[in-house]
């Protein structure tokens, strides 16, 4: 599988995980032609089955993504396009198949990510950002316009409505720390911790059987779409399928194998916020693969 045609991020893949690093000078402005890229890469890792995990990150320290190019925006037509009835051919189709493939999506901001930019990576599975330094925001209201790549929607999903509209409404900056307690990301970490967990929790998950990782993140989305009763009932069925796998029922032999199921082994933990040794079930892998 090529990755090499891309002109807006470099793309490098080890150990099951695609880290794409965007670099689009000065600072990362969001526009049409990265839009199609993000789209493109999309098709191409669904279908490389070498690809279990995606990391995004950015070339430049500042910026991981500024915001959707204006220029872009003032240009639009002086009358409004009638509803639309599907998600064919916007923006929302591209990020809704980041949220709901198979595999699974990060985002590591170092930097600035607002409008366009923060609404794209709220559709990925988990956001980490550097204590002191990401930020995290949708401005649109401050030139008159709304969020319009899902903003105003996964936000109050997220967060809820009154933290949503300060989001929205207030349009200004909310720094790594805020967004954490506010749960618009999921952890703020100190720069010399934040590329050590992103990388070990990627490599953690993409050692993972892939069939397992599609069943989870199936069942997860499940518990936020559907009603409880009907989530609970469809996790029942995902988990028989998933304690089917011939990979599971190897993992568990080995485990068992192992004294893993031990007071020993139990009490052992880890964080992931250290280096990691080698992947214990790394002879099954190469078997899987």
């Amino acid at each position: 599988m090529s990755y090499d045609n891309f002109k807006l991020f470099k793309v490098r893949i080890e150990r099951g995980v695609a880290f794409v690093t965007i670099d689009n000078p000065p600072m990362n402005l969001l526009n049409m032609q990265m839009i199609m890229e993000f789209a493109t890469l999309a098709q191409t890792i669904q279908n490389d089955d070498n690809v279990r995990v995606i990391v995004f990150n950015s070339a430049d320290p500042d910026f991981f993504i500024a915001h959707f190019d204006v220029s872009g925006l003032v240009v639009m037509p002086d009358e409004a396009a009638p509803k639309k009835s599907s998600l064919e051919n916007t923006v929302h189709m591209i990020n809704e198949t980041y949220r709901t493939m198979p595999k699974v999506s990060i985002a590591k901001v170092e930097g600035i990510v607002r409008g366009g930019g923060f609404e794209f990576i709220q559709s990925f599975d988990m956001i980490f950002g550097e204590l002191g330094k990401a930020v995290f925001a949708q401005p649109e209201i401050g030139v008159g316009i709304i969020p319009g790549g899902g903003g105003t929607i996964r936000i109050p999903r997220s967060v809820g409505r009154r933290r949503a509209m300060e989001v929205v409404l207030g349009g200004h900056d909310f720094p790594a720390e805020i967004a954490e307690l506010y749960g618009l990301i999921n952890r703020a970490l100190t720069p010399d911790k934040l590329t050590l967990y992103v990388e070990n929790l990627a490599y953690r998950i993409a050692s993972h059987p892939a069939e397992s990782l599609a069943i989870a993140k199936k069942s997860v989305l499940a518990g936020v779409e559907l009603p409880i009763v009907d989530a609970l009932l469809e996790e029942q069925y995902l988990f028989g399928q998933a304690v089917a796998l011939p990979s599971s029922k190897a993992r568990m032999n080995m485990f068992l194998n192992a004294e893993g199921q031990s007071r020993e082994m139990e009490a052992n933990q880890n964080t992931l916020l250290e280096e990691q040794e080698v992947n214990p079930f790394a002879m099954l892998e190469e078997k899987e693969k």
